[in-house]
């Protein structure tokens, strides 16, 4: 097993790296920018270097900057996280490199994964099932058109390096063609460095299934079942759930198996997905790999009781999986809220700022994966993820019932705005109670002033606190209520009543 490892990331990811490794025995490495100093993960690692300033591209994805750090400290390897170089095959040979172990898949395997176009190929010859589109790359409006003449509106146009939902265009007629074409070419570049695209048939409100997989390099490959990931806006998810609401107990075996021959198929190693669109018939399609520990694996951790973090770590170590595919269970039910620092009465844009008051929801059944603390800044230069608020019960209804509860119980207030508000919404709406959702539901559903109205609660209880505390100390003090007369409620109290107002 490893000493000591280095992380290169930041935010709750980070956190939840260095807590793994701590569990483990290992030493833990941060590294930060100017504007993450006093961040979260920086206090929580044994070690801590710098690697630049704010923006990302000159210091957490700088890959001499990283490598530096880690030899500077002695790590024998490098845990990547998400997001960042998570998904880089070039850190991953640059670390390999250096003599140091990257924790994660081997460099081809995240290359062919990498490149959606190549991928499709890879698992139409594997025999899994892709969606009807381009067989390679295409690079002009005019090779678009014909396609279209082939397979029909609505079309996807998609970035062949994309990710994170840039570089994505959903076209339903042809006057839109043109200029969709342009758009994603021109945001593929500037995001990816790679202006290639490709298109794919548009399926009408799917649902979007991942399955999580994980080997080793003793030829060990074994799915842990699904997480449906349907709510989302701008193509990015916001709440996911294990098991999917929607998937037969057929389906999620059919599912599993073609998982588990995606991964053999580019020789696999660690932890990925491999993400599905699914049709209201329950016919699923390929959609890509991400070759990394993604954003929503606490909800399969919670249900399998197998920590994926800990296991990549193992892994990486020359490890084997101590488990069959046949002794693995779902177990209950997890849910997932992704809290943001983000406007969702406006479009969810990105609404970044201090955090004055945090208060963590706790108690049976509530987990939260938190990279902030209060007093903290949630910084415009990266993610606004502030936490990731999860929730397990024995069935479906009791996991609602303590993620609404924990909901309430979420205390964040300062000068920037989140989206608690949007989940504290969702738990009560009855098409997502019913489990009767796909990708189109917060379009459908959400509208602005749907969620709450009058602006943040806690902010605004936390002023009439203020104001009622103020007047008080204003005033003389008055005389001690007669026996059995009613007693004004403190300040301290309403600030910490607050529910009425949501109702």
């Amino acid at each position: 097993m490893f000493k000591r490892i280095l992380i290169a990331n930041r935010g709750e990811i980070a956190v939840r790296v260095i807590r793994a490794c701590r569990e483990l025995g290992i030493e833990t490495v941060a590294v930060y920018s100017e504007a993450d100093r006093t961040a979260l993960h920086v206090r929580e690692a044994d070690y801590a270097v710098a690697v630049g300033p704010a923006l990302a591209r000159e210091s957490y994805l700088s890959i001499p900057r990283i490598i530096d750090a880690a030899r500077q400290t002695g790590a024998q390897a490098i845990h990547p996280g998400y997001g960042f170089f998570s998904e880089n095959a070039g850190f991953a040979q640059a670390v390999a490199d250096a003599g140091m172990v990257f924790i994660g898949p081997r460099p081809d395997a995240i290359h062919r994964m990498g490149d959606k176009v190549e991928a499709r190929k890879l698992m139409a010859a594997a025999g899994v099932p892709v969606v009807p589109g381009s067989p390679g790359t295409l690079e002009t409006e005019a090779e678009v058109r014909a396609l279209v003449d082939k397979i029909g509106f609505p079309v996807m146009i998609k970035a062949a390096a994309g990710g994170g939902g840039k570089g994505m265009r959903m076209v339903e007629h042809e006057k839109e063609l043109a200029s969709a074409v342009r758009s994603v070419a021109s945001e593929a570049q500037s995001s990816f460095g790679d202006g290639r695209f490709y298109v794919e048939k548009f399926l009408h409100s799917p649902h979007h299934i991942e399955v999580q997989v994980l080997a080793d390099s003793h030829g060990s490959v074994v799915h842990l079942f699904e997480r449906e990931c349907s709510v989302q806006r701008r193509n990015q998810k916001v709440v996911e759930e294990s098991p999917s609401p929607f998937v037969t107990p057929k389906l999620r075996r059919a599912m599993g198996e073609v998982a588990v021959r995606a991964a053999q198929a580019v020789n696999y190693l660690s932890a990925g997905t491999i993400e599905f669109l699914v049709d209201g018939d329950r016919n699923f399609y390929f959609m890509e790999m991400n070759t990394r520990i993604q954003v929503e694996h606490p909800v399969t951790e919670l249900v399998t009781g197998i920590d994926l973090v800990k296991a990549q770590i193992e892994i990486a170590a020359g490890g084997h999986i101590p488990f069959k595919q046949s002794e693995l269970r779902q177990n209950g039910w997890a849910i997932e809220c992704r809290v943001y620092a983000e406007d969702a009465e406006h479009g969810f844009v990105p609404a970044p700022g201090r955090i004055d008051t945090l208060r963590l929801p706790e108690g049976p059944g509530v987990r939260n994966d938190c990279g902030v603390y209060e007093g903290s800044e949630v910084s415009s230069y990266y993610d606004p993820m502030i936490s990731k608020l999860i929730t397990w019960g024995r069935d479906r209804a009791e996991a609602v019932g303590r993620m609404r509860r924990a909901l309430a119980e979420y205390m964040i207030s300062g000068s920037l705005v989140t989206n608690l508000n949007f989940h504290r919404w969702l738990m009560d709406n009855p098409r997502w109670l019913a489990g009767d959702y796909d990708t189109g539901f917060i379009n459908q559903e959400y509208h602005p002033g749907t969620a709450a109205a009058g602006g943040d609660v806690e902010q605004l209880a936390a002023l009439m606190a203020a104001a009622f505390a103020a007047s008080r100390s204003n005033n003389h003090r008055a005389p001690a209520p007669a026996s059995g007369a009613p007693q004004r409620q403190s300040a301290w109290k309403t600030a910490g009543r607050i529910d009425w107002l949501r109702r």
